[in-house]
């Protein structure tokens, strides 16, 4: 894929930043006094990979004005070595604005995660394209792959429109478009209509398409593939047909992309994936990995896809680089990986967890 010479920001993501806090060892919220607090939203997840490997990445979200969480989610993006930047929305009165609490728990062995969303009063929500210049975004300083995450594209009329214009106006100015479909049923419910709609018009102008058999079918209306019990591995064939027909339907996209998962218990998982580039198929056969915190695990995928697009490596690399950086993730607290090279990566595929001194 030819990236756009001479640009800024290698890599641009569209969110709505928020907290995180889990309590620690994995242990039940219920059952804890004691809680980590992080930064998070799934597009910086991605965007991760690309800023602690040294590209230039860049966060366009809204800020509460004066909230010490805004101040504590700017100095992580910071940390992270990430741009930003966005409209500071006033609070309003205590019942107005805030960031969205995200509330989990990691599960342990048998007993499975829990993830509850707190997102009443959601300042992303207000994400509006005439708060941004994307002449300067996109004509002047240059971008080369702009993210967008059905997350933000579904959480209100406003950022729906938001991200449409984004990938309209990347397509002008020749940055490449990653759509992450990412379906969420309450964010689609009484909307229906009106995301398919949406989603139809960026996944048509995608050139990256990512998606799990759910996100084709429910976003996009694209038969999913066949049920083959609950061994993963099996339904590769049926996958790779999912992905032919997502192709004739959104012929403009050059890779089509999707995670395979297969859970033994909380810390143990089968991780494999699946890439269409050009006419090539890339399959790495679900392997076991070990999980510390399963959250992040695809957007880890995904920003490690990206970053190899982004070097222009062999696309045989982009879905070895994304499978470890989905892998590396799911052993961090945090629900983003935090790469220190790309040995580290690279390690991970090769399955050399030896000390390194």
């Amino acid at each position: 894929m030819k990236i756009r010479e001479n640009c800024k920001y290698a890599l641009v993501v569209p969110t709505s930043m928020g907290v995180r806090i889990t309590p620690p060892n994995g242990q039940p919220v219920a059952s804890s006094n004691m809680f980590m607090m992080q930064a998070t939203s799934a597009e910086t997840n991605v965007a991760s990979i690309s800023a602690y490997l040294g590209l230039p990445t860049k966060v366009l979200t809204t800020f509460v004005k004066d909230s010490p969480i805004a101040d504590f989610i700017k100095r992580d993006l910071r940390s992270r070595g990430m741009d930003y930047e966005g409209k500071e929305v006033e609070q309003g009165d205590p019942w107005g604005y805030r960031h969205q609490f995200n509330i989990a728990d990691s599960g342990y062995g048998s007993r499975g995660p829990r993830v509850c969303n707190d997102r009443a009063g959601e300042v992303g929500r207000t994400l509006n394209i005439k708060d941004f210049d994307l002449e300067r975004i996109f004509g002047q300083e240059g971008v080369g792959i702009l993210h967008l995450s059905g997350l933000i594209g579904a959480l209100s009329h406003e950022t729906s429109i938001f991200c449409l214009e984004l990938a309209r106006a990347a397509k002008k100015y020749g940055t490449l478009i990653s759509f992450d479909l990412n379906y969420r049923a309450s964010f689609w419910k009484g909307r229906e209509q009106e995301l398919h709609d949406i989603f139809t018009e960026i996944a048509s102008v995608a050139d990256i398409l990512i998606g799990n058999e759910e996100d084709f079918q429910l976003c996009l209306g694209v038969q999913g593939p066949e049920a083959c019990g609950k061994d993963i591995g099996a339904k590769i064939d049926s996958f790779k047909e999912m992905i032919g027909r997502v192709k004739a339907q959104f012929p403009n996209a050059s890779v089509y992309a999707t995670t395979l998962r297969q859970v033994v218990n909380v810390n143990n998982h089968l991780w494999g994936a699946i890439m269409l580039a050009g006419d090539q198929w890339h399959v790495v056969e679900p392997r076991p990995i070990t999980v510390l915190d399963r959250i992040g695990g695809g957007d880890g995928f995904v920003g490690g896809m990206l970053y190899g697009i982004l070097k222009g490596w062999e696309s045989e690399k982009w879905i070895q680089f994304g499978w470890a950086s989905g892998a590396l993730a799911t052993t961090f607290l945090t629900d983003y990986a935090q790469p220190a090279d790309e040995d580290v990566v690279w390690s991970v595929w090769g399955g050399n967890a030896r000390v390194k001194r």
